[in-house]
C-alpha cells in the first residue's frame, strides 16, 4: 500500500512541469510552463461566454492566449502580458501551434476539453474567482 500524502506534502510538491521547445521560425527556443489549476480555470472561463444552455466557445486567438500564459523566462516568470496576445496571434500559425501543443499537454488540456467548453452544463453555485489574468484578447 502506498503512503498517504499530507497536506504539507501536497502543497509543497513542485508539480508544474516545464519543457523547452525549439521554434525555428523564431530563431531559438522557448520555455513552456504548464498552467496551474487556477490559471487553467481562468483560461477556460475566458473561453466561454454565456451560461447554462446558452454557452458559446470563444476560440478567437485561443493559441495566442494559451501561449502567452505558458511561455516563461529562466525564473519561470511569464514573458508576455495580456497586451501581447493580439501581436502574438499575428505570428506564424505553425510556430504558435507547436508551442500551443506543448502548453496544452503540460496543462492537461485536450481537443476534447475545448469541445467540452461549449457544451451546456448544470448550473452550479459560484465559488471564489481566481486572481489570475485569463489573458483575454483585445
Amino acid at each position: 500500500m502506498s503512503k498517504l500524502l499530507s497536506r504539507d506534502a501536497i502543497l509543497g510538491a513542485s508539480d508544474i512541469k516545464t519543457e523547452e521547445v525549439h521554434v525555428p521560425e523564431w530563431g531559438g527556443t522557448v520555455r513552456v510552463r504548464g498552467l496551474t489549476a487556477a490559471q487553467r480555470d481562468a483560461f477556460e472561463a475566458a473561453s466561454v461566454t454565456g451560461n447554462g444552455k446558452r454557452r458559446d466557445v470563444n476560440l478567437a486567438n485561443i493559441r495566442a492566449r494559451l501561449v502567452a500564459l505558458s511561455v516563461v523566462d529562466e525564473k519561470d516568470q511569464p514573458i508576455f502580458t495580456p497586451g501581447d496576445v493580439k501581436a502574438l496571434g499575428e505570428k506564424s500559425a505553425g510556430a504558435l501551434d507547436r508551442v500551443f501543443s506543448v502548453a496544452s499537454r503540460l496543462s492537461g488540456l485536450s481537443d476534447e476539453d475545448v469541445e467540452e467548453l461549449g457544451k451546456p452544463s448544470e448550473e452550479t453555485s459560484s465559488g471564489d474567482l481566481p486572481s489570475v489574468s485569463p489573458l483575454r484578447s483585445a
